[in-house]
């Protein structure tokens, strides 16, 4: 079991959401930063959609019940165990007792944590992802409180082999971690600016010229009114070339729909189902994960890429994934 002895700001369980049932107005949700969110998962041995627990800006204090091997990926708050500080990227195994803390956000704002086992609560619809606006999924479908106790799966034997042998020399420590990490590589650059590849949406022929050229050559600011379901982005106004009327349709995540307002706003992880503002840009996916760690005040550009570019980039991503799952299982078994 895991103790939330402090809740943090935004502290939720998260997996990869629960596409499939838009149709019938469910949110797919997940975790926002899927690339550090799989990273962690496969750290410590687990499939890429196990359920590990997401915090934004203010972290929260966790009590280990029992020797686990833990792992944080995404933005740096600043974590430590006991008042030492704690590596990111890497395994580390953790004597039962312990308590992982953060403190100040050194980059990006959302750090995941995940715990060899996956964290164990009910799945709602195939996820155990939390939706705390309809109140489901996730610890009673909610943000987490204090007191909150998390149950925690069952580790593959590899990783519970590495941990243990890892604890077993850790003497007078509360933690070990591991002398090896993900490569510089394949770690994200989070920051306050960030290009993102973003392709034509559907109604990018709607607006007038100055907005099409606005949207790829301008700079757009994340506003503090952005949440986990869209990033409202402001600068120059963007306006259709004639007024049009759009039926409702269905959206993804990375849509940028522009509002009547004129100022877009690109559509996140609890985006709704489904929408009626027209869309001129759609962001490749690869790039939502550093959308995703961008903090009110940063910067956004946009560059324009084709669908098969986009394509491209995310099967490099799959691949390299798959290649970094390989080498953990084979660090793990000492290889």
């Amino acid at each position: 079991m895991l103790m939330i002895e402090k809740p943090g700001l935004q502290t939720s369980v998260q997996d990869l959401g629960r596409p499939g049932f838009q149709q019938y107005g469910v949110v797919a949700g997940g975790a926002m930063d899927t690339y550090a969110h799989r990273v962690a998962n496969l750290l410590v041995g687990n499939s890429e959609t196990c359920a590990t627990i997401e915090a934004a800006l203010a972290g929260p204090t966790i009590r280990f019940e029992a020797d686990n091997l833990i792992a944080l990926a995404g933005g740096d708050l600043s974590p430590s165990i006991d008042g030492e500080p704690v590596p990111m990227w890497r395994p580390v195994a953790v004597k039962a007792g312990a308590a992982l803390t953060f403190g100040k956000p050194v980059s990006g704002c959302r750090v995941y944590v995940a715990v060899a086992g996956g964290i164990d609560v009910p799945e709602v619809m195939g996820s155990r992802s939390t939706y705390a606006k309809a109140r489901i999924g996730g610890f009673e479908g909610r943000c987490l409180e204090k007191g909150d106790r998390l149950p925690v799966g069952n580790p593959s034997a590899p990783a519970k082999q590495w941990s243990e042998k890892a604890l077993s020399g850790a003497t007078g420590k509360k933690f070990c971690a591991a002398d090896w990490s993900v490569s510089d590589d394949l770690m994200p650059r989070y920051g306050s600016e960030a290009e993102i590849r973003m392709m034509k949406g559907p109604q990018h022929h709607w607006f007038d010229g100055e907005s099409r050229s606005l949207f790829f050559n301008g700079t757009f600011t994340v506003s503090s009114e952005s949440d986990r379901m869209g990033y409202r982005l402001k600068g120059e106004t963007l306006r259709l070339s004639e007024p049009r009327e759009l039926l409702s349709e269905g959206v993804v995540a990375g849509a940028v729909q522009v509002p009547s307002g004129g100022n877009p706003i690109l559509l996140m992880a609890d985006r709704q189902t489904t929408g009626g503002y027209p869309k001129i840009g759609q962001a490749a996916t690869v790039d939502l994960p550093l959308v995703a760690q961008m903090k009110p005040g940063a910067k956004l550009r946009f560059r324009e890429v084709s669908v098969e570019e986009a394509q491209q980039l995310l099967m490099q991503q799959k691949k390299e994934l798959a290649e970094l799952k390989l080498a953990i299982e084979l660090k793990m078994k000492g290889v």
